[in-house]
């Protein structure tokens, strides 16, 4: 009967530990997620995509595991030390003080293991975390390694950064297994003082044999825990180094949630931007400045040289970055007393590197507005003009894309984001290099097809395409983070190639 009680005992142990392991972990990760996913851009462009995602992928399960593995073991340990403590003073009070005075011994020991063993824990938590960054960042650039014939090199800067983890596992196991050994030796030298104490004991008649036999058991029995308390100690130094990372991570201010701020009415379109300043961290100021008025339904390309600010001011507008100083507003409301939500609600975006997800095209298109219609999808990709390729498609609108569209050339990616905005529907678009992927021919096609699209709307295009003028009704030059030039757009030919 009782080895039946301890089977279903370690049973319901198992099963209770193990689910509230698996509660506590995805609990953290989707708490982890939305947290990040609730951080400015900067946070992300500061650090390696493979950084954040050690956060989700080990540090998440090392806190986890610790916390329902380590630090549940410290509860019998401690009742174990409590109760032969208890016992040992119900013997003989003052060996049992002697007993305790080992604790400082076990603590110095401790103390000097965790020295070693506190930055060892955080050097490898962060070359995990590179690690996780070299194979994603290889992983996503395999056509250039192809291409370039680096497979041996990448590899082998791979095999490097695992053998620095191997090397750094291999110091911390030799303190971790140094330093339960040592504990061991304390409580056996402790033990055996215990032992030639209690022989004056014996000897002089204030214990039997029997309670010096007894004495010594509890004695061994509280050695054991305490030497146990050595591989507690050394995990606990492990976790703090992911649970550091995490808290830093937690810590970081999120954007302001979507209650916070005024609602952004529905809008016209008139833009302004007034003396706006923005600097990217440790970089000379992108915008220096800037002042520029775009009227409702107005399309406008805005040109310059790569660095000239001309991306950071659509960053600006719809608040992935927070502006260092001037004002920006849209119809006559300064974009940052109200609601980021609202905001972005009323923006639609075609950058130049087109963000797809592995999902069909018709889930693509359908991401620019929540549940659809067939129609509503279709009649956005009529007028991205990208319907007549869509449907010669193996599976028409139920092809997958496959990674980031890599099944899509450039221009059909483009064409679905084109789609995928005017799905939303925005009074405002900002096209971002959106015909950067076109061949001269390609680029007039779309341009053209896109003039119903974007009739009504007002347009920021940012470009370097000539072609692309033809549908502006202003052009805006920038050069080192100013305004330099305005001046109304010519009427440019459409039936060739522009030069």
């Amino acid at each position: 009967a009782l080895f039946a009680a301890q089977a279903l005992l370690r049973f319901a142990n198992a099963w209770l530990l193990g689910g509230a392991s698996e509660r506590i972990v995805s609990d953290l990760k989707v708490r982890l997620y939305d947290h990040l996913q609730a951080l400015p851009l900067a946070f992300f462009q500061q650090r390696r995509h493979g950084e954040t995602l050690a956060l989700l992928t080990r540090d998440v399960y090392v806190v986890g595991d610790y916390l329902t593995g380590t630090a549940v073991s410290l509860v019998p340990l401690l009742v174990t030390v409590a109760g032969a403590l208890a016992f040992m003073f119900r013997m003989q009070p003052w060996l049992a003080l002697v007993a305790m005075f080992a604790v400082p011994l076990f603590y110095l020991v401790a103390k000097i293991a965790g020295r070693r063993l506190r930055p060892l824990a955080a050097e490898l938590q962060d070359e995990h975390a590179t690690a996780i960054a070299i194979a994603e960042e290889n992983l996503g650039m395999l056509p250039a390694i192809k291409t370039f014939t680096r497979e041996a090199p990448e590899s082998a800067r791979f095999r490097a950064q695992v053998d620095r983890i191997l090397h750094l596992t291999k110091r911390q196991l030799r303190v971790q297994s140094a330093l339960g050994p040592a504990l061991q030796f304390v409580a056996a030298a402790g033990i055996v003082a215990l032992l030639w104490l209690g022989g004056g004991e014996l000897a002089g008649g204030r214990m039997t044999p029997a309670e010096l036999v007894s004495f010594l058991l509890y004695a061994m029995l509280l050695a054991r825990p305490v030497a146990s308390l050595a591989d507690v100690y050394g995990r606990t130094q492990s976790a703090r180094g992911a649970l550091k990372r995490l808290l830093d991570a937690l810590d970081e201010a999120p954007e302001p949630p979507s209650h916070v701020g005024a609602p952004l009415p529905p809008v016209e379109g008139a833009i302004a931007f007034d003396r706006v300043s923005f600097g990217y961290p440790g970089r000379p100021p992108a915008l220096d400045g800037v002042t520029l008025h775009v009227a409702a339904g107005e399309t406008v390309a805005i040109v310059g040289p790569n660095g000239a600010g001309k991306s950071t001011l659509a960053h600006l507008l719809m608040r992935l970055h927070e502006r260092g100083g001037g004002t920006i507003a849209i119809d006559g409301r300064d974009v940052a007393a109200v609601s980021l939500e609202s905001l972005r609600r009323q923006i639609g975006v075609v950058p130049q590197h087109v963000l797809l997800f592995n999902a069909s095209v018709r889930d693509n298109i359908a991401y620019g507005r929540h549940n659809p219609s067939r129609d509503e999808i279709e009649k956005a990709a009529r007028l991205a003009r990208a319907h007549d390729f869509v449907v010669e498609l193996p599976d028409g609108y139920d092809t997958i894309v496959g990674e980031r569209g890599v099944r899509l050339s450039g221009g059909q990616q483009q064409r679905l984001a084109l789609a995928r905005a005017l799905l939303k529907d925005p009074p405002i678009l900002i096209l971002d290099e959106a015909t950067a992927m076109f061949d001269p021919q390609g680029e007039i096609e779309f341009l053209e097809g896109s003039r119903e699209a974007l009739a009504g709307r007002t347009v920021l295009m940012i470009t370097h395409r000539p072609a692309s003028l033809a549908v502006a009704d202003r052009v805006v030059r920038m050069e080192g983070g100013k305004v330099v030039e305005e001046r109304r757009a010519e009427a440019r030919p459409t039936g060739g190639a522009s030069g």
